[in-house]
Formats: C-alpha cells, structure tokens, sequence
C-alpha cells in the first residue's frame, strides 16, 4: 500500500466515523470508520518505515564511497 493509498484510507474513513449520519442495520459506518483510518495508519506507517529514505534498512552508502566516471582514450 502506497502513501496515496494510506492517506486515501484514513479520509474516507474520517468522514465515515465523523460527517455521515445514516443508520443501517447491521452495519456502524462509524465503527467502518475507525477501522478505515487505523488501517490507513498502520499503512502509512508501514509506507514511511520500508521507504529507503526513511528506512534503517534501505540502501546507504559509506560516507567515502563515491563513483568515479573515467573518460575513454581516443587512440
């Protein structure tokens, strides 16, 4: 799941649990709600954590490692 995704979720599921007042039996669209935003949380959290740049296990390199690019010869 992607941050778009994640931030998705927990909007619809704000306005779930906090702007829609219809009852129906059987299902709490306040209860969906809440359930939609924790899931978008862990979600975003989980996004945030396994992004390289934010991750403990991402790809870094050492501080004096660098690329060098040598130009080819013309003989």
């Amino acid at each position: 799941m992607g941050i778009g995704v994640s931030i998705f979720l927990i909007a619809l599921g704000a306005i779930l649990a906090f702007a829609v007042e219809v009852t129906f039996s059987g299902l709490d669209l306040q209860t969906v709600g809440v359930i939609l935003m924790i899931v978008g949380a862990i979600g975003l959290v989980a996004s945030l954590l396994f992004w390289s740049s934010f991750s403990p296990y991402g790809r870094r390199g050492a501080a004096g490692d660098r690329v060098v690019v040598r130009d080819r010869e013309i003989l």
